[in-house]
Order: C-alpha cells, then structure tokens, then sequence
C-alpha cells in the first residue's frame, strides 16, 4: 500500500464485501489516496479489523462494520453509523457476489430469492441509502463490481448470478442517467479472470493453465487491477465517465 496521498483526501468511501479478495484491494487503493473507508462483510470480524489495520498502519482511517448486505434494514444502520463516525458517504462501491454452480432446474425458488438478495437487491439497498446526501451535497461516485459473466453468458450453471451481474448493470445506467445532473456518477466495474481466493467447487473443470493461455495478456488479472479502475472512477478526471461499463479482462473478451 502506497504512502496517503490527495487526491481522494477526506471522502468518505464504504465497500461492501471488502474484507478479503478484490473488496480488501479497492478498500487499500482507496485509503492510499486519502478516503476514510469503511470496511465491511458478513461473516468475519477478524477480517474486516485486519484490513482496517492495514489501512492504518499506511497512516489511513478505517472502521469495520459486520453486516449482510442482503438486509435493507442492517444497509440502512451500516450507512447511519457511517455518517456518525465519518460522515455522509461519497462512495459507495457494491462487491457482494454468491456464485452458485447449478443446473438450473435444480435452482430452488430459495436459491434464486437468495442470490438476487445478495447481488442486485444489495446494490440496490446501498444507494438507496446514500444517494440523498450525494444528491444534496452535488458529488457522489457509485461503483458496482459486477462479473464478465453478466455480459456474455459464457460460465454453465449460473443463470441466477449472471441474470444479477447483468442487472446491476442495467440499474448503474439507470442511476448514471437520474443522477448525473446532480454530481453523481455511476458505473459498472467488470472483472474478467481474476485471481481471488475462491470456493473452486463452484468452478468445476476450470483448467487455469488454459485459461492463461486465452487471456491475450497470457496473465489472470489480480484485484489491484479492478483496484486501481475504482480508484479512477472516483478521482478527480472520471467526472464525465457516467453509466459505463468498465472491462478487465485482458482481452479475453472484447466490447
């Protein structure tokens, strides 16, 4: 993590799903040009007060905050308390996924109700929460990390996480065309082959070698290249980028 710098000096960001993976990196690259970041997950406080820890031994401010994003109610006191130690909000970044390998005529109405909660209706929950105090103040960034699958369909089994990831999208142009008058931008961050700590039982059959090989960069992106796209999207020359979706995939796939 690099030394505090200006550029995002006092905004105040919150990432959902943040405590490991790409969430932890764009909290680090956040923090590291001077946003006050709150750091949050759902099932591990040990996590989320470790990635706090980084942000302030780099001389940063973070604050860990435990809570399912699928729950409107535990959104709206996560954003509250935010206010109350930070302030209102200035960008939000929504990063929780649940992606379910399964046929879908073995998908539940459970299993659907719950990945929707937890991909869309999240995204949802956040900025509906901190969009009137951006609209009010007349600046605000709304990033959502949404997932390649989402835009071409390619993984099997996943009907119910790729209908999210394209929805998201699809809400972002929404958002960016609403509240674009008002100072707010909003986009869609889309990771291509990424390399994470993962669930590989969801990725059956997944032959990382070959993946490489068709990844025209011959490389798996790493979460400080999602990182460093929200860190632009938030800074101070991404004003006129509103209601996009920003590929990084290395080529693999080409819009």
């Amino acid at each position: 993590m690099s030394d505090i710098g200006p550029a995002l000096q006092d905004k105040v960001a919150l990432i959902t799903g943040s405590g490991q993976n790409i969430g932890r990196a764009i909290a680090l690259a956040l923090a590291a040009q001077g946003a006050r970041v709150v750091i949050n997950g759902a099932s591990s406080q040990e996590k989320l007060e470790s990635v706090c820890d980084e942000v302030e031994k780099a001389g940063g401010k973070a604050m860990p905050y435990l809570c399912d994003v699928s729950d409107p109610q535990a959104v709206a006191a996560m954003v509250k308390v935010t206010e109350g130690h930070f302030g209102d909000v200035d960008i939000a970044v929504s990063n929780v996924g649940r992606r379910l390998h399964q046929p879908f005529l073995d998908v539940s109405l459970e299993d659907w109700k719950r990945v929707l909660d937890t991909n869309l209706s999240a995204v949802f929950y956040l900025n509906r929460c901190v969009l009137p105090a951006m609209k009010a103040r007349g600046w605000g960034r709304l990033i959502h990390v949404s997932g390649y699958d989402g835009f071409t369909g390619h993984i099997l089994n996943r009907a119910h996480n790729i209908a999210c990831k394209a929805g998201m999208h699809g809400f972002t142009k929404a958002l960016a065309r609403e509240f674009g008058p008002s100072g707010v931008t909003a986009n869609t961050v889309v990771p291509g082959a990424i390399n994470t700590t993962r669930d590989w039982s969801q990725y059956p059959n997944t032959d990382l070698e070959r993946k490489r090989q068709e990844i025209p960069v011959r490389r798996w992106g790493e979460v400080e290249d999602i990182a460093q796209a929200c860190v632009y999207l938030c800074g101070p020359n991404s004003g006129f980028v509103n209601g996009q979706a920003i590929h990084l995939n290395g080529g693999e796939y080409m819009f």
